[in-house]
């Protein structure tokens, strides 16, 4: 049965959770053609997590805790924004920006999924369990994947070098799937000698 005060709250956090589909990345499209937003990197992700499940570090992963976990992790750069990997002054700001956010975000569900939302953003954050750990090992691999398909694109826009995008990313992609950090090994390697990322 319908409960006319909590079915408000929740249509009213679907509503406003659909701004998330105007939150630009840096990431850029794989045909190169323009910038990524949020929903389709959530969407993008969780695809990724569910074909690549076999290659996470723990076996018995609870997938769908995976999957709810991609789709509330960036819900808090509508407030926030985007914080660009590579931006030190943007990340000195991004846990502060990111909290104030999920606390108003989330805030607009009844209680229980509140509470429910939050502690699964809050868990992605901490990156500590298997499955936030695989989470951030997709979330990690996805634009690297992307800059490789664009022949290094942003990489060469931004002048990133092969050593801070491992110092970045390589440590969380291990900690979610070894078997996904050694194929990104390869790949980044490839990338420098084929010029699209600098040494």
């Amino acid at each position: 049965m319908l409960n006319p005060g909590r079915f408000e709250k929740q249509l009213r956090f679907l509503v406003e959770i659909d701004q998330v589909k105007q939150v630009l990345r840096n990431t850029i499209l794989m045909d190169a053609s323009r910038r990524e937003n949020d929903a389709e990197h959530t969407w993008h992700m969780a695809v990724c997590a569910l074909l690549f499940k076999e290659y996470a570090n723990e076996p018995n992963l609870d997938l769908l805790k995976v999957v709810k976990m991609i789709l509330l992790h960036d819900l808090v750069e509508i407030d926030a924004g985007d914080t660009f990997a590579y931006d030190a002054a943007g990340s000195s700001t991004q846990t502060a920006r990111e909290q104030q956010a999920a606390a108003r975000i989330f805030g607009l569900l009844p209680e229980d999924q509140k509470n429910e939302f939050k502690a699964l953003w809050e868990e992605f954050e901490a990156a500590q369990t298997p499955e936030s750990q695989y989470a951030h090992a997709i979330d990690t691999f996805m634009p690297i994947l992307h800059n490789y398909q664009t022949q290094g694109l942003q990489w060469r826009r931004f002048k990133v070098t092969s050593d801070q995008v491992r110092q970045r990313n390589q440590v969380k992609i291990k900690k979610g799937s070894k078997v996904l950090a050694e194929y990104i090994e390869t790949l980044l390697k490839d990338a420098v000698e084929k010029g699209y990322l600098q040494r």
